[in-house]
């Protein structure tokens, strides 16, 4: 899979959630959904994340064909066995995964991308890069509410490879209020995601 050649923040890697069961989108598996460029919605928000990250990893359910997602066969993955419990559930796996993976153990932070956001700006992300630390959250906000995606320093792994339920890691934020930093963004696709099939029409011209 080919990644831009980044020199600023080596030490970053983004982690996309996708292992959800999408249950508002109905029967059809939204991670499918169709854009006008040929790409479907998981492999758009993908591209956009290879754009600014050197590396990542795509957190899917045990069963699912990263290909048939629209994922290059080469899409480096993580499995999470309790996805079916929910978005912290999810999380902790993932978590968990990343504190075992020998060759991250130098990084100082992850950014947490939901895979149903194939809007947000370059510059958006470049900025949660260039404001990482280790002992330090990192949000962006819009329009006076934050959103997606979240940068955790790696301070904070542990905690997120405890979660549970479907929650997220709100509770882990709000515990950590003084080491958490918002950056105001001119960007409202931190808030754009896709939960139902009507959601598609409202994004940007050149994605839908």
């Amino acid at each position: 899979m080919n990644r831009p050649d980044r020199e600023a923040s080596p030490d970053v890697l983004a982690v996309i959630m996708a292992a959800g069961a999408s249950r508002r989108f109905g029967a059809a598996d939204k991670r499918l959904a169709r854009l006008p460029s040929g790409q479907t919605l998981l492999a758009a928000t993908v591209a956009r994340a290879v754009g600014a990250f050197a590396h990542l990893r795509v957190v899917l359910r045990d069963e699912d064909d990263p290909v048939a997602l629209g994922l290059a066969p080469d899409t480096p993955l993580i499995r999470a066995p309790h996805a079916g419990d929910g978005l912290g559930a999810s999380l902790a796996d993932a978590f968990a995964a990343l504190a075992k993976d020998d060759a991250l153990a130098e990084f100082e932070a992850a950014a947490v991308l939901l895979g149903d956001m194939p809007a947000l700006a370059d510059e958006t992300l470049k900025r949660l890069l260039d404001h990482a630390a280790r002992e330090r959250i990192v949000r962006p906000r819009h329009a006076g509410r934050p959103g997606h995606p979240v940068l955790f320093g790696r301070a904070y792994w542990s905690e997120l490879a405890s979660l549970g339920g479907d929650e997220g890691a709100r509770r882990v934020i709000a515990r950590h209020r003084g080491h958490c930093l918002e950056l105001a963004m001119g960007d409202p696709g931190i808030h754009l995601d896709i939960d139902i099939a009507s959601d598609l029409a409202a994004l940007p011209r050149g994605l839908a």
